[in-house]
């Protein structure tokens, strides 16, 4: 990286943890479970009837009233965004239009904004009647779809889906005029967002940034999709927080979710300077390309992976054995964390059987593009702390994994965390956080 040091100064979550990130780094430190039976809808008939949903909240509480016309247009996706915004950007201590337009202390120019989204699906209720109109003999016909079907359509629906919506509601609310960017890498997003947002700082372009991810899964159309290709645990309904199990033994599928991860990313002299708190510095950044021609599975090798992380720890200049905690990806589907877990033992060698090991998806569930930026927060935190939770459902590491999965919570200094996070479509993406205490 150049020698400009990017630092992360603001921190704010929603997850089924709870609204804020002090309720999901707390609830992380206690190996509480934000898994249950679905509530968004009736998931009768779903062969996974569990999913990891934020509590309830009314959007409206965390808008302007200058942009409360917008609401109509906003998607889950949207809302979460917002919210975990807002507090990332009042924890950095910034002042925005939309926090106190009298007393604005940044240079809207100067601030960027970089979000991981995900694929945004439609509310059934919209789809209904437009579908009902396409029917002809009992049957879907998509040529009906185009001559009458979509003249039922809202017609700013699409508004609502498109990805890059999350940054501009955003950025509108916050008056925030720098460079902007949206990533579809969906697991991966919200590392590559933040990567991104951070290279967008060292170029000069910003001197602060809005940066992660932020996705909403529990909708009826992705939860299908999910169980018609076998990515769920079908088998815990009736035991919802044991259902996700990175490498365990008895792992059997992942368990999808909703949040939003969101950092503020800075400058460090500019922090300095304005006395801000310094969580973490991020000092490297990895990413690759490695698609299996079975897409619905990593790559057995996890080489992609691999890729990513020695790339991130070269440009943190600093060897596998510094590392002091590393959260992955861990999903719970059992190929797939098998893989990463080969990838991670390559890269560590002499160090895999010492660097504790923290997957986060058994009490947060898989929120796609939001997953990453959740994985920094709680290295942020973990960082600033000197603390990290229990590894939940690890009972009995699976056969071939060979990581040092930590099933009680640790206290000691932490100076490099590694977070690392691939997509089913091939992309990874890793970075690695620095202790900032002690430098000049």
């Amino acid at each position: 990286m150049s020698n400009r040091q990017i630092v992360i100064t603001g921190l704010g979550a929603i997850s089924p943890l709870g609204i804020g990130a002090d309720e999901m780094w707390h609830g992380l430190l206690e190996g509480k479970c934000g898994i249950e039976r679905i509530k968004a809808f009736d998931p009768a008939g779903f062969t996974c009837q569990i999913a990891g949903e934020t509590p309830d909240f009314k959007i409206r509480n965390h808008v302007p009233k200058s942009h409360r016309k917008a609401l109509k247009l906003m998607s889950r996706d949207i809302e979460l965004s917002v919210i975990a915004a807002n507090e990332a950007i009042a924890d950095s201590g910034f002042v925005t239009k939309a926090t106190d337009p009298d007393n604005i202390n940044i240079a809207p120019e100067q601030m960027a904004i970089n979000i991981g989204a995900g694929l945004i699906s439609c509310d059934l209720i919209e789809l209904a009647t437009p579908v009902a109109k396409s029917i002809n003999d009992g049957t879907f016909d998509i040529r009906k779809w185009g001559t009458d079907g979509l003249n039922f359509m809202t017609p700013i629906w699409l508004l609502k889906y498109l990805p890059n919506m999350l940054a501009c509601h955003i950025g509108i609310i916050h008056d925030i005029r720098g460079p902007s960017n949206s990533i579809t890498c969906g697991e991966a997003g919200a590392h590559l967002a933040i990567a991104e947002a951070s290279q967008v700082i060292e170029r000069g372009n910003a001197t602060m940034a809005v940066a992660g991810g932020c996705e909403a899964k529990v909708n009826p159309l992705i939860m299908l999709r999910q169980c018609l290709l076998k990515r769920t645990a079908d088998n815990s309904n009736d035991k919802p927080e044991a259902a996700c199990r990175p490498f365990d033994a008895a792992a059997s599928g992942s368990v999808f979710g909703e949040a939003a991860g969101i950092v503020v990313l800075e400058e460090k002299q500019n922090a300095l300077d304005r006395g801000a708190k310094i969580y973490a510095e991020l000092v490297g950044t990895g990413s690759s390309t490695d698609l299996n021609a079975v897409y619905e599975n990593l790559e057995p090798d996890g080489k992609g992976i691999e890729i990513a992380i020695e790339q991130a720890l070269k440009e943190a200049s600093i060897s596998a054995a510094d590392l002091d905690l590393i959260i992955p990806h861990g999903t719970g589907i059992a190929t797939d964390d098998l893989a990463e877990a080969k990838a991670i033992e390559r890269v560590l060698g002499d160090a895999a059987g010492k660097v504790p090991v923290w997957p986060t998806k058994s009490m947060l569930s898989n929120t796609g593009a939001a997953c990453g930026g959740l994985d920094v927060i709680a290295a942020a935190r973990a960082i600033s702390e000197g603390k990290f939770g229990p590894a939940i459902n690890c009972d009995n590491k699976a056969a071939g994994c060979n990581l040092n999965v930590v099933t009680e919570p640790v206290e000691k200094p932490i100076k490099y965390v590694l977070c690392c996070s691939y997509t089913f479509g091939g992309q990874t993406a890793a970075l690695v956080l620095k202790n900032t205490e002690g430098d000049n």
